[in-house]
Formats: structure tokens, sequence, C-alpha cells
């Protein structure tokens, strides 16, 4: 008469088959959070702080921020209403990053060095 090996539950939890998947579906994981770079978590960072504005340098691409409470420094000046950057890389960021505004306040395009 045959009797079945008895095995622990322990045991029969810690099979090598399990571990194996175990282990591929945490390696897969890994493998997907490092070649998508989280790519659901976008991360934008503000040109200015909450209490201050930011000004461009007549003349250049240069820009700075502003305490809220104080007026451009010399040789700087507000952006025009509705053409101000609000975060690294938007449009306005970039769109600034090849223009400027002349003494007379026109916008132009940055002259070549």
């Amino acid at each position: 008469m045959y009797l079945p090996r008895r095995t622990s539950r322990a045991a029969a939890a810690l099979r090598p088959g399990r571990v194996r998947i175990a282990a591929a579906a945490l390696v897969s994981a890994a493998a997907v959070v490092a070649l998508t770079g989280c790519s659901g978590f976008e991360y934008t960072e503000n040109i200015c702080a909450d209490d201050e504005y930011p000004v461009l340098t007549v003349g250049s691409t240069g820009s700075s921020c502003v305490s809220d409470k104080e007026e451009p420094p010399a040789g700087s000046v507000r952006y025009p209403e509705g053409k101000v950057p609000q975060e690294v890389d938007d449009k306005w960021d970039v769109y600034w990053a090849t223009h400027t505004l002349d003494k007379d306040g026109n916008i132009i395009d940055v002259p070549a060095n």
C-alpha cells in the first residue's frame, strides 16, 4: 500500500516554482519602473517662489525673480502681460529663450553674440 508523503504547509508554501514566479514578478515590476522613469508622475518647477515675480533683462534672455513688494531692478522689466513664464520649460519660458525686449519695450529676436 502506498502512503503519500506528508509535507507541512510552510514547506508547501515555499515551493521553488512559487519563489521563482514571485521573483520574476518583482524583477519585472522593477524593470517597468526603471524603463518608464515613473512617467506617470510629472514634476514641474516654478520659475519663481510664491511671493516673487519674474523679470526679463532688457536686450538679453537673462531673467530673475523679484519680491512682490519691489519694483524690477535697473535694466530689467516685467514680462508683457499674458506672456509671463510660470514654470520651467513652459510655452513662455521656451519663447523667451529666443526673444527679448528692447529699450522701447518691443519684442525682438535675441541679438546674435
